[in-house]
């Protein structure tokens, strides 16, 4: 799946693989609602501010608001820049940080397809 598409409990467990879990699991509700299980946790870090807030400020992922939309960016370089947009600034930046770590493609495990 392209990166800047992950939403929900895929956008989390690509978040988990960049925090260096080896094992993710991915539990289901009873209501259906998929959820990352991340060593007996069930962390949100795409809707969160308490999950995903720490990682924007130790990755200095900046967030800037365009009309509707929010922009994330994340340096990799000198002078070289990710960006990911979308109306949630949560969401942008842990697609932001997602693409730094993993890439544009991201293999999903079968339950989040």
């Amino acid at each position: 799946m392209k990166t800047p598409e992950l939403t929900g409990a895929a956008l989390d467990w690509a978040v988990a693989k960049c925090e260096g879990a080896y094992s993710v699991s991915v539990d289901t509700d009873i209501d259906g609602t998929k959820r990352v299980n991340y060593g007996g946790m069930y962390p949100e870090w795409s809707t969160d501010w308490a999950h995903g807030g720490p990682i924007i400020e130790r990755e200095n992922i900046g967030l800037w608001s365009e009309g509707y939309d929010w922009e994330a960016k994340i340096q990799t370089g000198v002078g070289e820049w990710l960006d990911m947009w979308d109306a949630s600034p949560l969401i942008a930046a842990m697609r932001c940080y997602v693409v730094s770590k993993l890439g544009d493609d991201i293999e999903l495990p079968e339950e989040l397809k």
